[in-house]
């Protein structure tokens, strides 16, 4: 996981940090944590010594931490005490003021959620994605053709950002021109206003979010005048289930699929160049056998988890492995330790890329809510890379990335690469 001699001594005091601090002062959804790629021991010990912890005082107030593999599958497929409603919190960590609240269908309980997910469910089907593979080739070997050769520029803004724009871009048939606006409230989206930040205050977050709305309602208006297409704007359009959404089920929609399409495949796609360069055999092994990337892209999805928790609401009293959940609690399910919990996965700190069951994995959710996107990011990610190998023997990742400062997108924000001239 951390290839130099620096790093293992880093890891090896974060440990020690880690080991040494009470249980009850833990409190594993510290963004900075994230930011500094240091919560790695912190929930390896709660997976080995309190599974299901109670975090008192937080940033985000009180919550629960689910952290292991098993666990987190049965608090996502209860929904009969654990709720996802936008009404009661959501599906983050971080609670957003009533009245800011969206709903969209990942933030619905069944059975209305199943309606207005089915309403976008065609975008994903094998014939469709047949289709879009056309597309995602060119664009991506355009992009690959012209990056530099013999210098350094960020690998973020210049592949992962561009390719998942003009991706969001054609499922939304939104104006090629104005693309960089939905990476940009994407980012809004899940960014936590602060000194420093994308924004410095919830104002002006919402203020670029309004904007949003206003930009996509025009186009909704359009939509609706013409007859029905397959972009997601149309089917939303004219989708039983959705046509009539009031305006904030349709931002709150319309924020899922941005932040969807966007931040997961654009941080997959970094993490998997910057995986490589950790396990530079695995490398290797990629380039001496380009069959393996069916096996890659989901070693890659879980290695990254590229969002790192989803929240639940308790809707009653709950006793779960010894410990009393009570009604209206926040429920943490840390997708980022199941997906390294030894108990399941062999090896859970290998990046191994021809494992055996690669899709054990929890990175796009369990039941219901399970990504709708999944095939479409897998098969991204799967093109990029087929192109890359046909193309460059190497591509040097030449300094540290910066992390985004986030519990939930586990994102990359900068990650300075060399292709040899």
């Amino acid at each position: 996981m951390h290839g130099t001699i620096e790093s293992a001594a880093k890891l090896d005091a974060l440990r020690e940090r880690a080991m040494s601090l009470p249980l009850e002062q833990f409190d594993p959804g510290d963004p900075e944590l994230f930011r500094t790629d240091t919560f790695w021991p912190y929930f390896d010990r709660l997976r080995r010594e309190d599974p299901v912890h109670y975090c008192k005082d937080s940033m985000f107030g009180p919550y629960w931490s689910v952290t292991r593999y098993n666990d987190i599958m049965e608090i996502e497929t209860n929904h009969a005490v654990f709720s996802s409603a936008s009404a009661l919190g959501g599906i983050t960590i971080r609670d957003i003021d009533p009245d800011l609240r969206r709903e969209s269908f990942i933030s619905m309980d069944p059975p209305r959620h199943a309606a207005q997910r089915k309403t976008v469910a065609p975008m994903f089907t094998p014939t469709h994605l047949d289709n879009l593979a056309i597309n995602i080739r060119k664009r991506s070997a355009e992009c690959l053709d012209n990056l530099p050769r013999g210098e350094v520029f960020d690998w973020v803004d210049r592949v992962s950002i561009e390719l998942t724009t003009q991706m969001l871009a054609v499922l939304f048939d939104f104006p090629w021109e104005d693309r960089r606006k939905l990476t940009r409230w994407s980012d809004i989206a899940t960014t936590i206003p602060g000194p420093g930040g994308l924004v410095a205050t919830e104002d002006e977050r919402q203020a670029e979010l309004t904007e949003c709305a206003a930009y996509f309602s025009r186009l909704w208006k359009e939509r609706i005048e013409q007859p029905p297409k397959s972009d997601l704007l149309s089917m939303m359009a004219h989708g039983a289930a959705t046509r009539d959404m009031d305006a904030k089920n349709f931002l709150g929609n319309l924020i899922l699929l941005i932040v969807g399409g966007n931040d997961t495949t654009r941080n997959t796609m970094s993490g998997s160049l910057l995986a490589l360069s950790q396990h530079p055999e695995q490398y290797r092994k990629l380039r001496e056998n380009p069959d393996l990337l069916d096996s890659f892209v989901p070693e890659v999805i879980r290695w990254q988890t590229p969002l790192a928790h989803m929240r639940r609401t308790a809707l009653s009293d709950f006793e779960f492995r010894g410990k009393q959940i009570k009604k209206g609690d926040k429920v943490v399910m840390w997708y980022v330790s199941g997906n390294r919990d030894e108990e399941v996965i062999d090896r859970p700190y290998e990046f191994i890329i021809d494992r055996a069951r690669p899709r054990t994995h929890l990175s796009f959710g369990f039941g219901i809510h399970r990504c709708v996107g999944l095939r479409l990011a897998e098969l991204q990610l799967k093109i990029i890379w087929e192109e890359i190998l046909r193309r460059f023997d190497h591509i040097d990742v030449v300094g540290e990335p910066t992390r985004v400062y986030s519990s939930f997108v586990k994102g990359i924000e900068t990650l300075p690469v060399k292709i040899a001239a």
